[in-house]
């Protein structure tokens, strides 16, 4: 029993990682290290700390945030969850 109990933990920790953001899409635009200005409108995500990036994520799903971007980001970020976004936003920045 502890066996498959075990199992089951660890396939929903796969299926977690797996509905997580997919980065190759981000960066297309943001550059394999996030230093590139996207499109020459953003700003170097490399260079923002995390809740920066979690909190410019969370606004571009809510349309709370963001410039001449902000429309196609909103449609970028709008299939995750918060709590996607915010988990994302520690595994880039500063």
């Amino acid at each position: 029993m502890k066996k498959i109990t075990t199992a089951i933990v660890a396939l929903g920790a796969c299926t977690a990682l797996m509905a997580g953001v997919n980065a190759g899409a981000c960066k297309g635009c943001h550059g394999q290290d996030w230093s590139k200005e996207a499109l020459g409108k953003s700003k170097n995500v490399a260079e923002m700390t995390h809740k920066e990036i979690a909190d410019a994520l969370i606004g571009y799903k809510a349309g709370t945030y963001g410039g001449p971007m902000k429309g196609l980001m909103k449609g970028q970020v709008a299939k995750y969850s918060d709590a996607d976004l915010e988990a994302f936003a520690q595994t880039i920045g500063k």
